[in-house]
């Protein structure tokens, strides 16, 4: 769905909007295979030995649900792909420059190129690394000066893109999810990127939005966590983190002292030795999951 588009909520995935249930107890299942020597004839001698045999044990996940007050999600490529969000963005940036600075678009004739001087700058300015913005509007201005046209066309440049970036297309389980989540606890998003969630179209759905520009940190920093548990008036353990990321989402949150959703619907491997309490492939299973 894209912004702008009219959303009338609904009642997602058959499930109630009305407050947590208290779930039944999660158990653990496993299949045990007994061999036992053959009761036919003689006894061989000593008692026979059990061989336990496990054999694919079913496991759930180890999500507390009672705990939880609070939610915090991550939002590129949680509730929307960003990828082509700024593959665009920086086409219309290209295309603008062509324009404008024309000297510029003749130097950075792709948006490969233009993707290449801001990653550039992430070494060229280390002290910008929190924060996306910046980084983005510094390597337009090293652009433009580079082609020796005028760097103060940095700041319409960047507003263009900045626009342009927050034209995400939400996945198609975003907003009854969010609709979901927002129905039972509050929420805040928890994002190292420079979506603004009110331009996007869904800040209806949050108590609050942090972003790694205003707090300095960015995840997995367990500074962004806590500053989020204390948004909503909350401790980390009171607190479901979801995200994509295994290392920025589900292993910051853990270390803040958080329970963690990994979405993984790609379906790679956990790369650490302690799992998240839970791992789902959508959204959609997200809720079905909390319900």
């Amino acid at each position: 769905m894209t912004v702008g588009a009219p959303y009338q909520p609904t009642t997602p995935f058959g499930l109630s909007l009305s407050k947590p249930r208290t779930p039944q107890s999660i158990r653990r299942s496993k299949s045990l295979r007994y061999a036992v020597p053959s009761q036919s004839g003689p006894p061989p001698g000593p008692p026979p030995t059990l061989i336990f045999c496990r054999c694919a044990p079913v496991l759930t996940p180890s999500l507390d649900i009672p705990r939880i007050r609070a939610i915090t999600i991550d939002l590129d490529d949680t509730l929307w792909p960003i990828w082509p969000t700024i593959e665009r963005a920086e086409a219309v940036l290209l295309q603008w420059m062509t324009e404008h600075a024309p000297a510029t678009a003749r130097l950075f004739q792709s948006t490969e190129a233009l993707r290449a001087i801001r990653n550039q700058m992430v070494n060229l300015r280390p002290d910008l690394q929190h924060d996306l913005s910046a980084l983005r509007r510094e390597s337009i201005r090293m652009a433009l000066t580079q082609a020796g046209d005028d760097g103060a066309l940095a700041e319409p440049a960047f507003d263009l893109f900045f626009a342009e970036r927050q034209r995400v297309t939400l996945f198609d389980d975003a907003h009854d999810t969010l609709a979901f989540l927002s129905s039972r606890y509050p929420v805040v998003a928890v994002s190292n990127g420079n979506a603004d969630i009110h331009k996007v179209g869904i800040g209806h759905y949050f108590k609050d939005s942090l972003s790694a520009s205003v707090l300095g940190v960015a995840k997995p920093d367990a500074r962004i966590f806590q500053a989020a548990a204390q948004a909503v008036q909350v401790q980390p353990h009171e607190v479901l983190h979801v995200g994509d990321d295994a290392t920025l989402d589900a292993r910051g949150a853990m270390d803040a002292g958080m329970q963690a959703v990994w979405l993984n619907p790609a379906e790679a491997a956990w790369p650490y030795d302690t799992p998240p309490h839970a791992t789902v492939s959508s959204l959609t299973e997200l809720c079905r999951l909390l319900v």
